[in-house]
């Protein structure tokens, strides 16, 4: 017999296998577009076997130039709010919608640390965004403590929890 290892914890497999279902059920596929999270979101649900039946791609978009290269999120958006901004986050889920066969989308980008932050960006900083075809895209600014782990940790929690409201029409 196989021997089944993960890097992700019980309850955030568990998380993501319901929300699998539910996007399954619905018939939603979901498309994410991350930054700090480095593709963590998409690993945790094709971590899942049968995802591909929901999971339609996933994007690392780590440089400002893929951001507007891959997900047409404008560079003069950028130069003007920073790639870690809440109008970056809602253009990359918007862009995800617009260059993927999926109805719903997840984008993420912030400062994981440990450098990086300034007094206006602290590292912890964290914009993510949820767009649903037809419907509003959604944004939550979080600042997590810990250390870079955590905090990448902690945005992939809070992205599928957005991903639930979106699958719900919440």
């Amino acid at each position: 017999m196989a021997v089944v290892t993960t890097i992700f914890p019980p309850d955030l497999l568990a998380h993501a296998t319901s929300l699998l279902a539910l996007c399954r059920g619905a018939g939603l596929h979901i498309v994410t577009a991350e930054s700090c999270t480095g593709g963590l979101i998409a690993a945790l649900l094709t971590e899942i076997p049968g995802s591909s039946d929901v999971v339609e791609r996933g994007m690392v978009v780590y440089s400002n130039d893929a951001k507007t290269a891959q997900l047409g999120v404008p560079a003069a958006l950028i130069a003007a709010h920073g790639a870690v901004s809440e109008e970056v986050a809602r253009a990359m889920a918007d862009g995800a919608l617009r260059h993927a066969a999926a109805e719903l989308s997840i984008a993420v980008t912030g400062v994981a640390g440990p450098g990086g932050g300034t007094a206006a960006k602290p590292v912890g900083l964290v914009h993510l965004a949820s767009a649903r075809q037809g419907g509003v895209t959604r944004h939550e600014r979080h600042v997590f403590a810990g250390d870079r782990a955590a905090v990448r940790l902690a945005s992939v929690v809070s992205a599928l929890a957005m991903l639930e409201a979106q699958a719900r029409g919440r």
